[in-house]
């Protein structure tokens, strides 16, 4: 068998979010969003919000431990970046609800075979601190 890539691993953490969002009631509106400044991992929407995703995903001992929880990797650079991007999708879109950055941690077990148990998914809504 041959081991998961960081890709593989990214792409598993964006369809568990992307499912994730979907039984509470979002729309994907897209995933995978490129812009100069970098990437939004899904951009969904519900009554209120145009929400931006950063998605995530850290195998819990092999990771978790020696990293930290997964959100602490969105740093003040990631997080500038982000912002960008998201104003590059509101001007080019102009989508008529209001704009929020949210991030979602996963973490499973060990086990990076396709069916590895997730631990825990935490949503964090408004995760840049700004008022929408």
């Amino acid at each position: 068998m041959t081991e998961e890539t960081t890709r593989d691993k990214g792409m598993r953490g964006e369809a568990i979010a992307r499912d994730w969002l979907l039984k509470r009631g979002y729309n994907v509106v897209c995933r995978n969003f490129n812009a100069y400044h970098g990437e939004i991992d899904i951009i969904a929407d519900n009554e209120t919000y145009i929400v931006f995703v950063e998605v995530k995903f850290r195998y819990k001992r092999a990771s978790l431990g020696k990293y930290g929880r997964p959100g602490a990797a969105v740093n003040s650079f990631k997080r500038r970046h982000f912002v960008m991007a998201a104003n590059a999708y509101m001007a080019k879109y102009r989508p008529k609800k209001r704009p929020r950055i949210d991030v979602i941690e996963i973490v499973a077990d060990d086990v990076s075979a396709p069916g590895c148990v997730i631990c825990e998914i935490n949503h964090i809504e408004n995760a840049f601190g700004r008022k929408g």
